[in-house]
């Protein structure tokens, strides 16, 4: 196993993290930003309506994006151990 081909897994896997954890962090992102321009607008500054919003929009975009992020995870699992044969030799 070349070095190149190691570099070249770890990327893919690296991408494959980033593309599927995406939409849920840019959902929290938007939502958190949401709640603090409401937070400061309206000068309330409890610390538990930052959270609870943000793990709502979560959930829902987990049953939102779930399917998707599945079908992602066991293609690059199929991919992954369908080549093990060119991580062992």
């Amino acid at each position: 196993m070349s070095p190149d081909f190691v570099i070249q897994v770890a990327e893919r896997g690296v991408y494959m993290v980033l593309v599927v954890c995406g939409p849920l962090m840019l959902l929290a992102l938007a939502v958190g930003l949401l709640i603090s321009i409401l937070q400061a607008t309206t000068q309330i500054q409890e610390q538990t309506l930052a959270f609870v919003p943000k793990i709502v929009a979560v959930l829902l975009g987990l049953v939102f994006f779930g399917p998707w992020m599945l079908s992602r995870m066991v293609s690059y699992a199929y991919n992954i151990f369908s080549n093990l044969s060119k991580f062992v030799g």
